[in-house]
């Protein structure tokens, strides 16, 4: 049967098997963005704000990783901006000596491993959001490799509405180990490679990529999110994979697989379920955020309306969205509710800036600023909030909304299995090692809003 340990703890060496770590650390790291307090809900007290530092997260980070002692770490969300900086520990302190970053993008995977326990045996493949290691593990007594090759592939497939995205991302990925194994290796049975696929899916059961891993095989009929994910049928090249996961014979009293994203549940709180079919499209407000939105606007705004026959109309001006932004964003100039901001209020990118597009580097471009004269009215103000909305940003909307003194009613926790780990069926879970919480995260004791997944 398949050992079962709950963390904290640690993955057991197991002879002849490989142990794999999967791990969605969530971005920020230490430089590459600022909001990371606004995934702290409900927002942290004065004694509390060091829980959202890089600092505090990345020492749980490593006791964490370190403990469980895995062979191979696949890591995401990993910001190019401080890698070698932000994951020196991986090397310094847990003994990590073999490393490979992808190589474009800001949300990055990064896999990490021990030399003594397995050698690169093939330059790292980097697709789609997908990172291909092939390794040999290490002989325990000779030192040598073994003449034997494991597949590693650290996934973190495309968010949002894109089902047929994350499908064609893991059928290169998984393509990319087969012909690897079969071309370049030349080994001798690759339908029966030795391959493990793991990451964050963004994805749950019912998912397009879950379903081509685990049928191996997806149809022009597969819907996902409304939409179909393939024109034509696309078969895996290897059998059906195994969910390392969840297979049989891990005995956790008849529960599941413990849910790996445990987030507070803002959308129905915040979408208005009036007509299905565009909620998700096109997603609207509930009366209850409309509501404290107006509450908010009309405690801020100070200006009289020259325009309104109500010589009590008040819209915000600019020191009132200079107030409100310095509460939500902690300082003026950043984030898109600013930019937006001084767009509705009347800031305009200058000609030369928009003719350079793409060519003119984001340090030569004027800066954004916050007109002098510009008013920004209620819908706009409420408007600035639907495009957050529409990013997908429920955490960025409730952590302003509660700051802002009109904190939603948030009471239940969202549960999903996104991250995930398959093996092929030339292998079998050994041991599982599951995290488990039963609040929402990232919080004082979770770094991330997603949990590991470890296996042997």
């Amino acid at each position: 049967a398949c050992q079962h340990f709950v963390s904290p703890a640690t993955l057991p060496r197991i002879p002849a098997a490989l142990s794999v770590l999967s791990y969605n650390v969530l971005l920020p790291n230490s430089q590459d963005g600022w909001w990371n307090y606004k995934m702290y809900q409900p927002p942290l007290g004065p004694d509390q704000e060091d829980f959202s530092t890089w600092e505090y997260r990345k020492s749980l980070l490593r006791e964490r990783i370190g403990l469980i002692n895995a062979d191979v770490v696949c890591l995401q969300e990993i910001s190019p901006l401080s890698f070698e900086e932000d994951f020196a520990f991986m090397t310094d302190d847990l003994g990590y000596d073999g490393v490979e970053l992808f190589r474009k993008g800001r949300f990055r995977p990064a896999t990490f491993w021990k030399k003594d326990r397995v050698d690169l045996a093939n330059p790292a493949q980097h697709k789609d959001r997908t990172l291909l290691t092939t390794f040999r593990p290490i002989d325990e007594d000779t030192k040598d490799a073994k003449d034997e090759y494991w597949h590693v592939l650290n996934c973190h497939l495309q968010a949002g509405k894109q089902g047929g995205r994350r499908v064609r991302q893991i059928v290169e990925g998984v393509t990319t180990a087969f012909k690897t194994s079969k071309n370049k290796l030349k080994e001798e049975d690759p339908e029966n490679l030795k391959l493990i696929v793991c990451g964050d899916f963004n994805g749950g059961q019912a998912c397009g990529a879950v379903q081509y891993l685990e049928e191996g095989t997806i149809g022009p009929k597969f819907f996902e999110d409304g939409e179909l994910v393939s024109s034509k049928e696309k078969i895996l090249p290897i059998p059906p994979m195994i969910d390392a996961i969840s297979a049989t014979d891990i005995d956790r009293g008849g529960a599941p697989a413990p849910a790996t994203l445990v987030v507070p549940e803002l959308i129905s709180l915040m979408i208005d379920q009036g007509n299905v079919e565009t909620a998700y499209i096109n997603p609207q407000f509930t009366q209850e955020v409309l509501d404290r939105l107006d509450k908010i606007y009309s405690r801020f705004a100070t200006v009289s309306d020259a325009s309104s026959d109500q010589s009590s109309q008040m819209q915000m001006g600019k020191a009132d969205v200079e107030r409100w932004l310095t509460i939500i964003n902690l300082r003026v100039g950043r984030g898109t509710e600013f930019r937006n901001a001084a767009k509705c209020m009347g800031w305009v990118e200058p000609e030369s800036a928009e003719k350079s597009g793409g060519e003119s580097k984001k340090a030569e471009r004027p800066p954004i600023f916050i007109p002098d004269d510009g008013i920004l009215s209620l819908d706009d103000f409420v408007g600035v909030y639907l495009d957050e909305l529409k990013q997908g940003k429920f955490w960025g909307i409730s952590w302003d909304l509660a700051a802002l003194g009109e904190p939603l009613p948030v009471n239940d926790v969202f549960r999903a299995r996104y991250d995930r780990m398959y093996c092929s069926q030339s292998l079998m879970p050994a041991a599982v090692l599951d995290t488990v919480s039963d609040v929402a995260c990232p919080n004082k004791s979770e770094p991330s809003d997603h949990l590991p997944v470890c296996a042997s």
